[in-house]
């Protein structure tokens, strides 16, 4: 049995959920079998499309929406947990290969459950299976715990310019 480790893609740059989908579909045409939870996003997004093509992936929003315009409320937090704690149980039982918590350090930044949390649903995280993390600022403690960390940096982005996303290239 090969031990699955800890991804971790952050940073102010674009790509992190990028490189966690193309992760998945690698591991997906390998024969493994992937779930990805989604925390905070809460519409169907060009990426969530993949499961119509690869029936080895399961995609499950547990947000209830973005946070830029406003701060999350009860309801918010409670979806969090909820999904969090789903999360929990199948990094425990070993039934994926491969789990991403797509903006996971998002729900952190925002206070949605806290970072023990999410070390403690790591520590009994099933042997074999892969973990990835996603999302912007990424706290220490998860970067300490994790086995790979990617930093993805912004250096120039033609949103600045005012160009809006790109429907199949940013969204």
């Amino acid at each position: 049995m090969e031990k699955g480790y800890i991804h971790i893609y952050t940073g102010n740059g674009k790509g992190k959920t990028t490189a966690a989908f193309g992760l998945a579909l690698r591991a997906a045409l390998s024969g493994k079998k992937v779930f990805i939870s989604q925390f905070v996003k809460d519409m169907r997004y060009n990426e969530t499309k993949i499961t119509d093509y690869l029936c080895n992936i399961k995609i499950k929003q547990l947000g209830r929406g973005c946070f830029i315009y406003k701060e999350p409320g009860e309801e918010d937090k409670q979806a969090a947990k909820k999904g969090l704690k789903e999360c929990g149980k199948l990094l425990s039982s070993g039934e994926y290969d491969l789990i991403i918590l797509d903006e996971i350090n998002i729900a952190l930044h925002y206070r949605l459950f806290g970072v023990d949390d999410v070390i403690n649903i790591l520590k009994n995280k099933a042997f074999n299976t892969e973990v990835v993390l996603t999302g912007r600022y990424a706290p220490q403690e998860l970067i300490e715990m994790a086995d790979l960390v990617t930093e993805m940096r912004e250096i120039k982005h033609y949103y600045s310019q005012g160009v809006l996303s790109r429907d199949g290239i940013d969204c």
